[in-house]
This record gives structure tokens, sequence and C-alpha cells, in this order.
């Protein structure tokens, strides 16, 4: 006869027994992320297939039930990208660093207000991936779950977009409103001095939109130290709309120049 054995979790066991169902999940996710070669670590002998194996768990993990632990989740994708983004030597031999949105599409959707994690956007995907659209996708999640009176430092996100919108996108608009917005959140916090620069801002782009030249040395910076071809490519795109003109050297050396237009000048 088959015997079939059912297991219940019932509301008594307490937190001990929701610790353990914690830790076994945690250590589920554990055991996936460390797949072996030949006894050798995978990322360390070819960082293409870890990049492959890490793509594959992201996307295993966003499938997955959460039985409750969300917050879990984000930490543990957080802990991840950290480990990612900093492998300087695995990201010149992949030349990639396509994971970046994915880990945090991840965290803003398990752990939609872990501001702190979100402070790094900007950085690794509308620069380091050439993605400003999609980074500004990810903090508009943020800001939509943010509580600027429990988290002190939730207005770097409107500071962070209204960066990006400036200086990627050119975006005056939006990048007005986020200055303000970030003006209104800093206030009630240890950092309340800032709301005057960031009204400043938007006042100073109300009285100045054109923006090319500022985005004109932002995509330079993305072009310069992308080591993604497909990143390169994005900002050389950007880099010719804002009029520059591409110059490549006997050596091989790339540089961009722009002249400033006459309405510049006379700003």
């Amino acid at each position: 006869m088959e015997s079939k054995v059912k297991t219940e979790i019932r509301p008594g066991l307490g937190l001990a027994s929701n610790l353990a169902i914690a830790l076994l999940a945690f250590a589920g996710i554990v055991a996936m992320q460390l797949p072996r070669q030949q006894g050798a670590d995978v990322r360390m002998l070819d960082p293409e297939l870890a990049e492959q194996q890490e793509a594959i768990q992201l996307e295993l993990i966003e499938r997955l039930p959460t039985l409750g632990f969300d917050n879990l989740i984000a930490d543990w994708a957080f802990l991840k990208f950290l480990i990612y983004f900093g492998d300087d030597q695995a990201r010149a031999k992949t030349n990639s660093y396509a994971l970046n949105d994915d880990y945090f599409d991840l965290i803003s959707k398990r752990d939609p207000r872990f501001t702190e994690a979100y402070l790094f956007i900007s950085t690794a995907v509308s620069f380091s991936q050439g993605k400003p659209e999609i980074a500004i996708e990810l903090m508009e999640r943020a800001i939509a779950a943010a509580n600027p009176e429990r988290d002190k430092r939730a207005y770097l996100l409107w500071r962070y977009k209204g960066i990006d919108k400036l200086l990627l996108l050119g975006d005056i608009p939006g990048s007005i409103r986020a200055h303000e917005m970030a003006a209104e959140w800093v206030k009630g916090t240890p950092d309340e001095a800032l709301a005057t620069p960031f009204q400043q801002m938007a006042a100073f782009l109300k009285g100045n939109p054109n923006s090319e030249n500022v985005r004109f040395w932002a995509w330079s910076d993305v072009y310069y130290n992308a080591l993604n071809d497909k990143v390169r490519q994005k900002a050389e795109e950007e880099l010719l709309k804002l009029g520059a003109t591409k110059k490549v050297e006997p050596n091989g050396e790339v540089s961009f120049v722009r002249r400033r237009s006459e309405s510049e000048d006379k700003q």
C-alpha cells in the first residue's frame, strides 16, 4: 500500500518553526548559487558560464513562491548584485553588466521599500548599462512605495531620478519636478539643508532649459567607462545626436568633440 505523508504548518508552532522554514528556504537559495566545475569555482574558471547560471537563478527565483519571505529574497538578491557588480575581473572577461537591471527588478518586486539598495540603480543601470529609461522605471516603483517620514533617505530617490532625467534623457520638466520633490522629501530629515540647493537646481533648470552640454559630458563618461559594446554603441549614438564629432587617432584612441551652440555661449 502506498503511504502518503502530509506535512502541516500550524500557527501554534511559533517563532522557532517559522525561523526554521526561513532558514530552509534561504539554504535552498544559497545551494543553487554554488555550482562547481571539477571542484573549482565556476565564476573563476568561466565567468560567462557563471553569468548564464546567475541569470537562470534569477529567473527561477522570480517564479518561485516566496512563502512570505520576500524581504529575505530581496536581501539575497542585493548581496548577489554587490558581488556581481564588484567583480571587476569577471565583468571585464564577460564584457557585460547585463544582469544589473534584473537584480533590481527582483529586489523592487520583493521589497519595494528597500531604499538603500535603490541608491545603486543610477550608477548600475543608467550608466553601467546605459539604460536610464529602465533605471527611472525602477526608481518610480521604489518612490511609489517609499514613506519619507519613515525613511529619511528616501528623498535621494527623487534626486537620482532628477539627475538621470537631466543628464541622460534631457527631460527638463521631469528633472525640475524630481528636484522639487526631493526638496519636499528632505524636509524634516537630518539632511534638511539640502532642500535649498534642490530648489535652486529646479529654478536654474527653469531658466536654463538647454541641457545638451551637460548630457554630452554624461554620455561621454558612459562611453569611456563602458565594458559592454552594446552600452558603448548606445552612448556613441547619443553623443552623435547631441552634435558630437567622433575622432579616431592612429593608435585607435577614440574621442568626441562637440562645439557649443550660440545659445550656450550666450548663457
